[in-house]
């Protein structure tokens, strides 16, 4: 790939249409500064400098591939809350819309508070319910999938088990998109692992996986190939791609290929997997095979991981990147 496709490709990416469904959260993050201990308890006081909000989860993902140039659809679950109204100004100051949003006046929308001082994590206090959505949210999703799914080139299923992403629903889902021959592409995590069968690209990491076979995982090579094959064979998707932090990735379908991770600084790995999904789904939308994708969202990864907390990849760094990557590779 030398570097007129790589421009090509980043252009390309402006026509595709990708939506990502499962669970929205809020970050919020509160800086301070801690110089002594509480007289009430034993605990840090945290004299409070500034306080950001981002997305994150689900959103995330969407935030990554709009970064990009896409159209990124969202579809998931918010309280009514003030953090519901937080979230939702969020969405639109980054150019997404909230129409496929459901919100649930029986739930807390999801939002983690991060707490640090001199970029220390004090404590993480959490708002959420793990319980599944109801029914009313569950048809609420599938009807808007249904009228948008003709205009989609790629679909994401970002799961973090806070309960969106039911079994009845994921089934209505992949068989949904699999009738207009969309792909899916998911982000497991533990609970819930074996209901994506059928979907095109699964990216597990390493623990989720070693969690889900109930075995003990090296990061070696072979290890990673045993559990992939165990794994697709309990799975039944067509593209395997196992995220292995500073090993990198692993692809796995009729071959193996193992792509090491982009030696880069890492400041923070925090929302790099949402980069990985994310870059993953928008190269295969746009027409590449599945390895070459996944070098570029590796590459991807290796570039948001430079920052601190969960920041969107930049499209001009990136395509800066790749075109180096890529000429390299051409000239070897």
């Amino acid at each position: 790939m030398h570097d007129m496709n790589i421009d090509a490709l980043f252009k390309s990416f402006e026509n595709k249409r990708i939506a990502v469904i499962g669970d929205i959260m809020l970050d919020r993050y509160i800086f301070g500064h801690v110089s002594r201990i509480s007289p009430e308890y034993p605990v840090p006081v945290v004299d409070v400098s500034n306080e950001t909000m981002r997305l994150g989860g689900a959103a995330n993902v969407g935030v990554n591939i709009h970064a990009m140039g896409a159209d990124t659809t969202l579809f998931g679950v918010t309280g009514q809350d003030g953090n519901a109204e937080a979230l939702m100004e969020l969405v639109e100051k980054h150019g997404l819309s909230t129409e496929h949003l459901f919100s649930d006046p029986d739930r807390p929308t999801t939002c983690k508070t991060r707490i640090l001082s001199q970029n220390h994590h004090i404590a993480r206090v959490d708002y959420e319910s793990r319980k599944a959505i109801s029914g009313t949210a569950e048809s609420f999703i599938e009807k808007h999938l249904r009228e948008t799914i003709g205009s989609l080139d790629a679909l994401v299923l970002q799961d973090y088990n806070k309960g969106v992403l039911t079994p009845a629903l994921v089934n209505r889902i992949i068989t949904l998109a699999s009738s207009h021959a969309v792909p899916v592409f998911v982000d497991p995590k533990s609970e819930g692992f074996f209901n994506y069968s059928g979907c095109t690209v699964f990216k597990p990491n390493l623990t989720e996986i070693a969690s889900s076979l109930g075995i003990a995982l090296k990061n070696m090579d072979s290890d990673i190939e045993h559990a992939c094959l165990m794994l697709k064979e309990k799975l039944r998707c067509e593209h395997l791609v196992v995220t292995r932090s500073e090993k990198g990735l692993t692809v796995c379908n009729d071959r193996f290929t193992h792509i090491p991770a982009a030696s880069l600084d890492v400041a923070d790995v925090s929302g790099a997997g949402d980069t990985v999904i994310g870059i993953l789904s928008l190269g295969f939308a746009a027409g590449l095979d599945i390895e070459t994708s996944a070098k570029i969202a590796n590459l991807a990864a290796g570039t948001v991981c430079q920052e601190v907390g969960a920041v969107p990849v930049n499209p001009e760094k990136l395509l800066r990147v790749c075109r180096e990557h890529f000429n390299t590779q051409a000239k070897m």
